[in-house]
C-alpha cells in the first residue's frame, strides 16, 4: 500500500478530524489500545472455530477481520457505521457466509440469538454510559445462550483512582484525540458486563503504548513504521495533531492501559 498516496487526504480539515481518522489517514493501520498483541489474546480466548458465527462491532481498517476470517468461522458479518469503512473491509472479505453491514452497533437489526461470537474494539471507550450500556446489551440480545463476547478498550488504573484524576484525563484526551473519550476501570468495565447480562471469564491487561516506538514496530512492522514516520515528517499539521496526542497518552501513561475482557451469555440475565 501507498501510504504516502493515502495521506494526500490530509488538508485543513485535520485539526478537526478524529485523531483516530488522522493516524489512519498518515499510514496507521493498528489502532487498538492494548495493540496487535492484545487483540491475538483477545481472539485466543474468544476461541472462534469453524462452527462459530462471528459478529465484530465497529471493524474499521478491518485488521482484526482479517484474523477472525482466518480461523474459518461458519460466517462473519461485521457491522460498520462508516461508508468508507464498510468498503474497505468488504474488499477483505471473500468467502460466501462473510460480509460487512453499514450499521450501528447498539441496533444492528440482527436477529435475536444469532451469533455465537461477538466482539468489538476501541469503540465503547468512546461512547456515554448510556451508548456503551446499549451496544453492551445489542450483544446480548444477538448471542446465543452461552455465547462468548470480547472486548478491547481503554482503561483507567488503579481501580482505585482518584475521581478528579479521571475527569482531568478524559478532558485532556478528548481534547486531544477531537472525540469523547470516556475509559472505565477495569472494576468498572467488569461491573457494565455484569450487569447487562454477563459472566466474566478473563481479564487482560496489556500497557497503552499506542505511538511508542516499539509497539509501532511491532504492530505495523519495519516498513509500516517507516512510513508512518515519512507522512509525519511531510504533513506538519497531521504531525502537530499526533504530536498532541502523543503527548497526553505519555504524560497519563500510569493512567492507562489496554483491556480486554471476554465474558459469556447468561442464561437469565438477571441471574448473577
Amino acid at each position: 500500500m501507498n501510504y504516502a498516496r493515502e495521506a494526500k487526504g490530509i488538508k485543513e480539515g485535520v485539526s478537526k478530524m478524529p485523531g483516530h481518522w488522522v493516524l489512519a489517514k498518515m499510514g496507521k493501520k493498528v489502532l487498538r489500545p492494548g495493540g496487535l498483541e492484545l487483540t491475538r489474546k483477545m481472539l485466543k480466548e474468544l476461541d472462534i472455530g469453524t462452527k462459530d458465527d462471528v459478529v465484530e462491532f465497529a471493524p474499521g481498517l478491518g485488521i482484526t477481520a482479517k484474523m477472525t476470517i482466518e480461523k474459518k468461522p461458519a460466517s462473519f458479518m461485521a457491522i460498520e457505521k462508516d461508508d468508507a469503512a464498510v468498503r474497505r473491509v468488504r474488499s477483505l472479505l471473500k468467502g460466501e457466509r462473510q460480509t460487512c453491514r453499514l450499521g450501528m452497533a447498539e441496533k444492528t437489526g440482527l436477529p435475536t440469538e444469532f451469533a455465537t461470537v461477538v466482539y468489538g474494539e476501541a469503540m465503547l471507550t468512546m461512547q456515554s454510559e448510556k451508548k456503551k450500556r446499549e451496544i453492551i446489551g445489542e450483544a446480548f440480545r444477538i448471542l446465543k445462550p452461552g455465547g462468548r463476547y470480547g472486548i478491547h478498550e481503554l482503561c483507567f488504573i488503579p481501580d482505585d483512582i482518584d475521581d478528579s484524576l479521571q475527569k482531568t484525563i478524559r478532558s485532556e484526551l478528548s481534547s486531544s484525540i477531537n472525540v469523547d473519550a470516556s475509559p472505565l476501570t477495569a472494576k468498572l468495565w467488569e461491573q457494565m458486563l455484569k450487569d447487562e447480562g454477563f459472566d466474566i471469564q478473563k481479564v487482560i491487561m496489556q500497557p497503552f503504548l499506542l505511538l511508542g516506538p516499539t509497539r509501532l514496530l511491532r504492530d505495523e512492522g519495519l516498513i509500516g513504521a517507516a512510513c508512518f514516520a515519512f507522512n509525519l515528517l511531510t504533513h506538519g499539521d497531521a504531525r502537530r495533531r499526533i504530536l498532541k496526542m502523543k503527548k497526553v497518552f505519555k504524560k497519563y501513561s500510569a493512567n492507562l492501559s489496554g483491556i480486554a475482557i471476554i465474558a459469556t451469555k447468561r442464561n437469565n440475565k438477571n441471574n448473577w
